[in-house]
């Protein structure tokens, strides 16, 4: 496999560690520097150009592309996408994550736990919003900050008010979140990779820290993860676009609260807490995807008319609930179970006695026309106690075999 590694820093740990593991395993790797590339686009030839000459080909890139440069450097990334070179994490997956605000609304639509999270422009909009998320003490967030810059702890309302407006004046966009008590100035670090936590630690903050960043003087330990913890931590890189990922997440009362997706995660700190050897896990993956690559269902199964994939969710009061997938009747109307979403697990092509409970979400291939029936109309969203109810016209879909 010949892999380059997209970095700006040769000499960081972290590309100097992915380097070494991918020579180790006789791989040709060669660090290129992000900033040197030039796109080049031409009708049906996407190319790059590297130092000014034409690219030559490669297998894989890994990305490591710092915040300060992240438009270009998801630009590059997207050309190489173009140019069908696998990438285990997309442009638009680093886009998502490196933005605060973007990952939070994205993970907020999914069952996964995250600390109550709001984003107010008018100062008017501050006390409201602090009453809301459980008044003060209050976490405040700058978007665009890394490694634990700009993330500040306010004890009270009005020193909140002050640091949201000094903040504001000076043209940042922040964000309010709920202060995690239990967590105790304590977060756990996660590294995906593929579909699989490769290794954790817990990291501890210090004296009157409450940040517990290994930047910030944080101490890590390595930490053997419940099943709850690896799930969600797994789930919130897939959903965010992401096949290696730093997943950051508190230990709240009602679980883990993912606070960050990390498209770049530093090894330095993991490895050394670890003792894994974490840069090989990661070329091992890509090596496998390369000879192996994923194919994407939802592109390749709509080649013939009149069938596609959809997501069928089976909610509280359906039909189908006590029901077998045989017995549902699916089958007789020419759709196939691909995956089923059950929680945080994912069972795939379960057979036809597994039996359907509320709240699964069925993966399926079929016929476009009946599939219909069987989507939800848009929820609609209580104010007050925040439940969500079906329509009508969706329960008697549902309720037709």
């Amino acid at each position: 496999m010949k892999l380059g590694i997209l970095s700006t820093a040769p000499k960081a740990y972290s590309t100097r560690r992915l380097r070494q593991a991918a020579e180790e395993r006789g791989h040709t790797v060669k660090v290129l520097n992000t900033l040197r590339f030039t796109i080049d686009l031409e009708k049906t030839e996407p190319d790059l150009y590297f130092r000014s000459k034409i690219l030559t080909e490669y297998d894989a890139v890994l990305p490591r592309i710092g915040a300060s440069i992240t438009y270009f450097g998801t630009a590059v990334v997207r050309q190489f996408e173009q140019m069908d070179v696998y990438t285990p994490n997309t442009a638009n997956g680093i886009t998502n994550s490196r933005d605060k605000l973007r990952s939070m609304q994205i993970l907020s639509r999914h069952d996964i736990g995250i600390p109550h999270t709001a984003f107010v422009r008018d100062r008017a909009d501050v006390l409201p919003a602090i009453e809301r998320l459980g008044g003060a003490p209050i976490v405040i967030k700058i978007l665009e900050g890394t490694q634990g810059i700009g993330v500040i702890l306010a004890e009270s309302t009005k020193v909140a008010e002050a640091i949201i407006e000094t903040l504001q004046s000076a043209k940042q966009n922040v964000l309010l979140q709920r202060f995690v008590k239990e967590s105790k100035g304590k977060d756990i670090r996660a590294l995906v990779v593929g579909d699989t936590v490769v290794a954790a630690m817990r990291r501890v903050a210090q004296g009157d820290e409450f940040r517990s960043n290994v930047h910030r003087g944080g101490l890590a330990e390595r930490v053997e993860l419940e099943p709850i913890y690896e799930q969600t931590a797994v789930r919130a890189a897939q959903i965010m676009g992401l096949r290696i990922a730093g997943v950051d997440m508190l230990e709240g009362a009602d679980g883990p609260q993912v606070m960050e997706v990390n498209s770049s995660p530093g090894l330095e700190g993991i490895e050394g807490a670890t003792k894994l050897d974490i840069a090989g896990a990661i070329v091992e993956h890509i090596a496998n995807q390369v000879n192996f690559p994923e194919i994407d269902l939802r592109q390749r199964l709509t080649v013939t008319k009149g069938y596609g994939v959809a997501d069928l969710m089976i909610p509280e009061g359906s039909h189908f609930v006590g029901k077998t997938i045989e017995e549902s009747g699916l089958r007789d109307r020419d759709i196939a179970v691909l995956n089923l979403h059950r929680g945080t697990s994912v069972i795939s092509n379960p057979k036809g006695t597994r039996e359907l409970v509320a709240g699964d979400k069925l993966l399926c291939y079929g016929k476009i026309d009946e599939m219909r029936s069987f989507v939800p109309d848009k929820q609609l969203r209580k104010r007050k106690v925040k439940a969500k109810k079906l329509d009508s016209r969706l329960l008697e879909n549902l309720k037709t075999p």
